[in-house]
């Protein structure tokens, strides 16, 4: 269940940061996040932007960020990309050979690990892919049929969706499940959940006791686990009631709040008993198969009494419990 009693910072040295639905969504600033990560540095924790994006390059991130008025260099900013690339070279090594099929990032990793992008026909020794709006359909088939023929496989990320102004459109991951029906070959993915990324990101920017932070069970927070890593679940992003309810425990987070202020903010634990889960005046319980929450006290706390006796019932049960009915605070 949740834990931690003071604020993570003091616990935490680097703090590793999804983007989207964490410090923005779309072309804003989450509402908080440039100060709230202000005062995650004053109190001396280094911060690493991490994305599943492929298609940009570090340095346009780190600009975008800047802009909001988060400030960011390109040190700070990993994506699968990277990952992916670093994945390549220490496998193949400097110089080697690689057809690509992607955006801009994955042209800029490749290049900054020493990669030699070839075409198909010139005798590449792996296929990197990963979200590129401008890939042709020609490009795809070709590297299909190599793939099919044997040709090695590393995917940046198998993300299904992206965001757009218009909502979510298909990610990098519909191709790479096309291919994959295609070809009867799964590659070899370097984004969140797989490790990859995260490890990356703690090679590059360092830091003793790292903490994962995003709004995705299925790829922030099973990312963490998967690398034996502490995470902060935010409510800006994704993640709501529902989710939550039916959570297995790889998608769990170690600490959870409404958004990056909880950072900063202790972190005092539910405690359970056989009437529920208690935090600052509030009371969760499952009753017949329905999340239950009484009293009063403050939003961070609702939540992290009704994720407690959500998992607990799931735990008990194998069945996520009904919430329909249900108002957190955050939407009130």
């Amino acid at each position: 269940m949740l834990g931690r009693q003071g604020p993570l910072v003091e616990a935490h040295d680097l703090v590793m940061l999804d983007l989207d639905g964490v410090v923005y969504v779309g072309p804003d600033a989450v509402p908080g996040a440039p100060d709230h990560l202000a005062a995650a540095r004053d109190a001396g924790a280094r911060l690493a932007f991490v994305t599943n994006n492929a298609s940009r390059p570090p340095a346009t991130v780190a600009e975008r960020l800047t802009a909001m008025g988060v400030p960011a260099e390109v040190e700070d900013v990993v994506t699968s990309a990277q990952a992916a690339a670093r994945l390549v070279a220490d496998r193949y090594g400097a110089g080697a050979r690689v057809h690509l099929l992607g955006g801009e990032g994955l042209h800029a990793a490749a290049a900054a690990a020493d990669l030699v992008a070839v075409a198909v026909g010139d005798s590449p020794v792996v296929l990197m892919t990963g979200y590129g709006p401008d890939v042709a359909w020609k490009d795809v088939m070709a590297a299909a049929v190599e793939v099919a023929d044997g040709l090695p496989w590393v995917a940046s990320n198998t993300d299904r969706t992206i965001p757009t102004s218009r909502g979510p459109a298909p990610g990098h991951g519909v191709l790479v499940d096309m291919l994959s029906r295609f070809t009867g070959v799964s590659p070899d993915v370097a984004g969140k959940p797989s490790t990859p990324l995260l490890t990356e990101t703690i090679r590059r920017v360092g830091g003793e006791r790292p903490l994962m932070v995003g709004d995705r069970l299925d790829t922030d927070i099973e990312g963490a686990h998967a690398v034996d890593v502490p995470s902060l679940l935010v409510l800006t992003g994704v993640t709501g009631l529902v989710d939550l309810a039916d959570a297995a425990p790889e998608h769990r987070p170690t600490y959870l709040a409404l958004d990056l202020g909880g950072l900063t903010a202790a972190h005092e634990p539910p405690e359970g008993d056989v009437h529920g889960w208690h935090l600052d005046g509030w009371t969760a319980r499952v009753a017949d198969g329905v999340l239950e929450v009484t009293g009063s006290g403050g939003d961070d706390a609702w939540w992290r009494a009704a994720a407690c006796a959500l998992w607990d019932h799931r735990d008990a049960t194998g069945e996520p419990a009904s919430v329909d009915g249900v108002e957190p605070p955050a939407t009130r």
